[in-house]
């Protein structure tokens, strides 16, 4: 099973991995960590450290900002592609076998994890995959135009400035018509992530990371999902780090977010996944 077309994708491989041995790195969990809309590699490998240095396999993506902000918007399902050639990695590193903690950042990654769950619980080669939670940093978030515009500005910064501003422009119409005025009636073509991952099969522990001072996510709408989560009984913590900004808690706060990250996979590892 190959996974073309996926060449932004890193994959960190164990050491015993790298150098053959399976027997080395045992059982360990294989991190997938999807990245916020514009974020570079550079960035995402500060957190796959966290999972590195633990003897973890790591794999990064981060998917394209168009498929985010405007395939979605307009209800193409474009980002089931890579949602499923990531999963593919995992066959194409024998690797498998072994248990997988999803680290999501940001509603850029919780729309390329929605396909993910999807294919996790309707495509046969990929049932069989062990599951052992997911931790969500600064997300997900519902329906937040205004912080929509202001993940977007922050990603086209470098942009023409008259196609920044048009982009914005058909961006924020997009949004206001098909998934705000319209949604009563788009939702059956194109439910939004937020709304499908309210009710998303998965039961695995989940862990939330957010803010009050969040400027793009609601740290309300994150609650929200939380305790919606936890009255399904999926096994929920929630921490709030009340003053660290958008996808910014681990530079805050690296100790604490490191330890939580690691606590919250030894738990897994101990528990029941799936």
């Amino acid at each position: 099973m190959g996974a073309r077309g996926l060449e932004a994708a890193v994959v960190e491989l164990a050491a015993g991995e790298a150098c053959g041995s399976a027997a080395e790195t045992g059982c360990q969990p294989v991190v997938i960590l999807l990245g916020w809309a514009g974020c570079q590699d550079r960035y995402l490998a500060k957190y796959s450290a966290i999972y590195s240095q633990r003897g973890c396999t790591v794999i990064r993506y981060t998917a394209p900002w168009r498929m985010m902000f405007f395939s979605e918007s307009f209800g193409i399902r474009s980002l089931r592609t890579p949602a499923r050639r990531l999963l593919e990695l995992l066959f194409a590193h024998s690797i498998d076998h072994r248990p997988v903690l999803f680290h999501v950042f940001s509603n850029g990654g919780v729309m390329l994890y929605r396909y993910i769950l999807e294919a996790l619980h309707t495509q046969r080669p990929f049932q069989h995959l062990k599951v052992l939670g997911t931790i969500f940093d600064s997300a997900p978030g519902r329906r937040n135009l205004r912080g929509s515009l202001r993940a977007l500005a922050a990603v086209l910064v470098s942009t023409n400035v008259l196609l920044r501003y048009f982009l914005i422009f058909t961006f924020a119409t997009t949004v206001v018509v098909l998934r705000i005025l319209l949604y009563p009636l788009t939702r059956f073509i194109h439910e939004s992530h937020y709304d499908a991952l309210l009710k998303a099969p998965s039961r695995w522990p989940e862990l939330y990371l957010y803010s009050q001072a969040d400027a793009i996510i609601s740290a309300h709408e994150v609650k929200r999902m939380a305790d919606a989560r936890q009255r399904l009984g999926v096994p929920v913590r929630a921490v709030d780090f009340s003053d660290s900004a958008h996808v910014s808690h681990m530079r805050a706060y690296p100790t604490y977010y490191s330890n939580l990250c690691v606590t919250f996979l030894s738990d897994c590892v101990r528990g029941s996944p799936r």
